[in-house]
């Protein structure tokens, strides 16, 4: 679920050649980290998944239905939605352009959903229940007439839903039973993915503010929408760090504490230069922010 972007540079981007290499650029292969990553700790959170043959089988068909199948069908989606407004903003963007036709969309997204619910049947009736929802958010979020992105506090909740909330959900159901402990803490991460959508919409301020796509950012500022991000991210984490102290977890808090401690002069230098340090802070502060949700997966078992 990707927001428009700022008007393109002079330099035209490489165009794949072949109609299979454009649908998986529509599909964007940049964004399937994190609700695989997020499946892979519902797994773990489990403590049904094994180091078995037919386990990890399991975790590679989950973790391929959450990141290219279904973070890629949600893409796809959300580009065919946004068309008219990328025809101003990016023409040269695949749709708009007309190297990729209505006709090669619809086949993608016909083809990823037909393998979207295959695989989640294999994988349980829980988990294509958790699946459905996630394509029904898909469309909620980019298309008319509700059309969520078009807000930052809804718009980003739900991809957060998605992202974090929904693939660790679907990770757990799809090895066991989902217990208290876990549904709480992907409950308070999805919470604070809502911060690292904020700090995505950064690169796209320009786009959303012409477009009339009310972005944090772009009602707040960017000072104001990166001390939003920062904040939602850091509650988030105290509070699993406060719970696993309640749960007398003292090692798993104390390793998702250093990790949250490790983000803390990240997070200053991206609040002194929200755009400049975004893409800085994606790659440092929040990967430290991923591998506490892996800890807190290990913390639960």
């Amino acid at each position: 679920m990707q927001k428009p972007l700022a008007p393109p540079s002079p330099i035209a981007p490489k165009v794949p050649t072949s109609p299979l290499a454009r649908s998986l650029a529509l599909m964007k292969p940049v964004t399937w980290f994190a609700p695989a990553w997020a499946f892979l700790c519902g797994a773990v959170a489990s403590n049904g998944a094994t180091w078995t043959l037919p386990s990890l089988g399991r975790i590679a068909l989950g973790i391929l239905l959450a990141g290219p199948i279904l973070c890629g069908l949600s893409q796809v989606i959300n580009d065919y939605c946004d068309r008219e407004v990328d025809a101003l903003n990016e023409p040269n963007r695949l749709i708009p352009s007309g190297l990729v036709s209505p006709l090669q969309v619809f086949i993608t997204i016909g083809v990823l959903a037909v393998l979207a619910i295959g695989m989640s049947l294999v994988l349980g009736t829980k988990v294509a229940l958790l699946t459905a929802i996630g394509m029904v958010l898909a469309v909620v979020y980019s298309a008319h007439p509700i059309r969520a992105k078009r807000n930052g506090w809804l718009g980003n909740g739900l991809v957060a839903i998605s992202y974090e909330g929904l693939p660790w959900l679907a990770g757990n159901l799809a090895f066991g039973h989902l217990t208290v402990p876990s549904l709480i803490v992907a409950a308070l991460y999805s919470l604070g993915a809502h911060g690292i959508m904020t700090i995505n919409d950064f690169k796209s301020m320009d786009g959303d503010r012409v477009s009339g796509i009310k972005t944090i950012p772009v009602m707040l500022g960017a000072w104001g929408a990166a001390w939003v991000a920062v904040l939602t991210m850091n509650m988030a984490q105290l509070f699993v760090i406060m719970m696993f102290a309640v749960w007398q977890r003292w090692i798993f808090a104390g390793i998702i504490a250093a990790l949250f401690v490790a983000q803390l002069p990240l997070q200053r230098k991206l609040i002194q230069d929200p755009r400049g340090r975004a893409v800085f802070y994606n790659a440092s502060g929040t990967t430290l922010f991923v591998w506490g949700m892996l800890a807190a997966a290990l913390g639960i078992r």
